[in-house]
């Protein structure tokens, strides 16, 4: 069986986590199981698809960047009969943050959305909305916190034009500012359904960005397992059963509540530990055999 792990051609570490070559580790790790398994960049007009089996989607960090190219080539590959992991119509669904407001209206806990569409005028009846004094405003597409801005009520007027230039090209959401993410946000690993490891991102002291390239940091806390149970509900709700999925929130009044649903290329947080590769290497037989 001939596996391709998906990435893109700049070949650097994801905006915001960490600096282990974890495709290098994944790849080492999946051959030493006995699997052909070989780097392939989404995009390069070289690479004959129908000599693999499956494409794992891995890495192609560049993906929100081209969007409509990003996804025309899933369905390409996915219609010459290679199994793609995860699969198209979950990629597709994941794509855009529009899916927030359909796991919120299936009644788990998200943090409080709004959507401005492309060319809509940005106004600030969204602190009444919400109830606070701080929002923050995001890309519907998007990876690593890129032109993500928190605007405080008593300068909004100072950011309204910054805005309304951001959306005269793409969606954008609105959502409260949540102290609590500068205790930290967790991720939760999944693979084919199956909790294997999380980790705690947490930012640097007055900001808010976790990323690492924001001076976050990341620590591998045991969590409870109430906490566990709780990321694990949203995968419940899935059509389709991931090969991987990272499940991003905070902790609010001792609850989950989610930020992301990471179903594309999330960063894994392996960290070159053989236990955690080999959960991925299970999930990945049990969908592909």
């Amino acid at each position: 069986m001939n596996i391709a792990i998906v990435s893109y051609k700049n070949q650097e570490q994801p905006a915001g986590e960490v600096t282990n070559d974890e495709d290098a580790d994944l790849i080492a790790f999946l051959t030493g199981k006995g699997l052909h398994v070989v780097p392939a960049i989404w995009n390069d007009a070289h690479v004959d698809w129908t000599g693999f089996d499956a494409a794992i989607i891995k890495s192609p960090w560049d993906y929100h960047n081209h969007l409509p190219a990003f996804l025309n080539w899933v369905n390409r590959v996915d219609q010459t009969g290679v199994k793609v992991l995860n699969p198209v119509d979950i990629i597709k669904w994941n794509s855009h943050k529009k899916y927030l407001k359909d796991l919120s209206e299936k009644g788990l806990p998200v943090i409080a959305t709004a959507y401005l569409e492309k060319g809509v005028a940005f106004d600030n009846h969204f602190f009444e909305l919400f109830n606070t004094t701080k929002l923050v405003v995001k890309p519907c597409v998007s990876a690593g916190a890129q032109n993500t801005i928190t605007i405080d009520r008593n300068r909004y007027h100072e950011y309204t034009g910054h805005i309304e230039q951001l959306l005269k090209t793409e969606d954008y959401i609105v959502q409260p500012f949540a102290e609590e993410i500068k205790n930290g946000e967790w991720s939760f690993l999944f693979f084919n359904g199956r909790y294997s490891h999380c980790a705690l991102k947490t930012p640097k002291q007055g900001d808010f960005r976790v990323q690492h390239n924001h001076g976050g940091s990341v620590s591998y806390p045991v969590p409870d397992r109430a906490l566990i149970e709780q990321a694990g509900t949203y995968l419940k709700h899935l059509p389709q059963a991931t090969l991987y999925a990272r499940v991003d929130g905070i902790i609010i009044n001792n609850a989950f509540q989610l930020m992301e649903l990471e179903l594309i290329e999330p960063y894994l947080f392996f960290n070159g530990n053989s236990d955690l590769l080999e959960n991925y290497y299970q999930a990945l037989i049990a969908l592909i055999s």
